[in-house]
């Protein structure tokens, strides 16, 4: 198995090329240091210290995820994702911010961001949160495939990203399906917020629910739209996946 100079094993694209990031921040020496850190994983970085420069970077490189600070001198970080989104829907992203309330938390998360890290912020928490993003995203090289799963008529197929309810496509975000994979592989298992956090998010969210509570009610209206549901709130205890009986 190839590594990178840290010793983790080595992330790539599917077709075997680098990842490719965009890290957006105002603050020249951040975007040095986060840059140098990238590029130790073999990755290709590019930078930018503005809006501007940030869509523009995004049109050249097309990047797998972008690292964006909130605050940017002539813009928003939300206002620059949603034009990211416009020239690459895929990709996934990761805040960066000085704010740490669950306003902020929300805001990044219901905006469309995939992640959100707190300045100051070890590089290490920075390139492990990327590369859980992009393995979820399957922008990156899986090291191992899971197997097809099934629960009632739901069927996902990890391999290829698909998720189908009664032969239907159901078009799920990364975080959606990284969520509904972790309902699958426990099926009729009651699993409570916490453990939802620190499966899917792969850390505690501040204490926070919300953001379960959230993307349950987003894969609520995918996979139980229009069909007898699939998902249940157990009130005071969590939420669990059961087959149509």
């Amino acid at each position: 198995m190839n590594t990178t100079r840290s010793g983790r094993p080595a992330l790539t694209r599917p077709d075997g090329t680098p990842v490719r990031v965009l890290v957006v921040d105002d603050d020249p020496d951040l975007a040095e240091v986060l840059s140098g850190a990238l590029r130790y994983e073999g990755w290709q970085v590019c930078t930018a210290g503005d809006g501007a420069a940030a869509l523009a970077g995004a049109r050249e490189l097309r990047p797998d995820a972008v690292v964006l600070d909130v605050m940017l001198p002539d813009t928003d970080g939300f206002a620059v994702l949603r034009s990211l989104h416009e020239v690459k829907p895929d990709v996934c992203v990761l805040f960066l911010t000085a704010r740490d309330t669950v306003e902020d938390r929300i805001a990044g998360i219901t905006a469309g961001g995939d992640d959100y890290v707190t300045k100051p912020f070890s590089l290490e928490e920075v390139v492990a949160r990327l590369r859980g993003l992009l393995r979820r995203a399957g922008m990156a090289r899986q090291q191992e495939e899971g197997p097809r799963m099934t629960v009632g008529d739901l069927v996902m197929d990890e391999e290829a990203r698909e998720v189908t309810r009664a032969g239907d496509l159901v078009e799920l975000s990364p975080t959606e399906f990284e969520l509904l994979r972790f309902l699958m592989r426990n099926p009729r298992r009651v699993l409570s917020k916490a453990q939802i956090l620190d499966r899917v998010w792969s850390y505690d969210f501040g204490g926070q629910a919300h953001v379960v509570e959230l993307y349950i009610s987003y894969l609520r209206k995918k996979v139980d739209a229009g069909r007898a549901p699939m998902i249940h709130t157990v009130r005071g205890a969590g939420y669990v996946l059961k087959p149509v009986t």
